[in-house]
């Protein structure tokens, strides 16, 4: 019981500081919050609000995306956060830096144009309606 309660209690170190998330809806139109559609390796797809200011990994967790793994807790150390941006919205992202194209060489599964550490893209309001997918493998 004890056991239960202080996992009922405590959050992983990965999701300190990540705000609430909410299943996008009617009434989800708070553009601090941008919506983020994760479309999965099965072909369906997750949509939600995420808080602005966190990064697109920290959103993916707390939410409970499936195939985000983050193994590093998004210290740049891993490539378990793997995803595809859209076409449509690759020049929306700053480039990355040497250090993720660096860890983009480990990915496990294809590397594409879109490819991107989830840890590294920070969610602002100018990315309301980011389209990413989620790869088949990050191991």
């Amino acid at each position: 019981m004890l056991l239960q309660l202080q996992w009922g209690t405590r959050r992983p170190a990965c999701l300190a500081g990540v705000m609430p998330f909410t299943p996008r809806g009617p009434g989800s139109d708070n553009p601090a919050m941008p919506d983020i559609d994760f479309t999965l390796p099965d072909g369906s797809s997750l949509g939600f609000e995420a808080a602005n200011g966190i990064s697109l990994m920290q959103a993916a967790i707390g939410y409970g995306v499936p195939g985000i793994l983050a193994d590093c807790g998004g210290a740049l150390r891993c490539a378990t956060c793997h995803v595809r941006v859209a076409p449509a919205w690759v020049d929306h992202l700053p480039p990355p830096s040497a250090d993720e194209l660096a860890m983009l060489g480990c990915v496990a599964d294809s590397r594409g144009p879109g490819s991107r550490l989830a840890c590294q893209i920070q969610l602002h309001a100018g990315l309301q309606g980011l389209r990413v997918q989620v790869p088949e493998r990050q191991l």
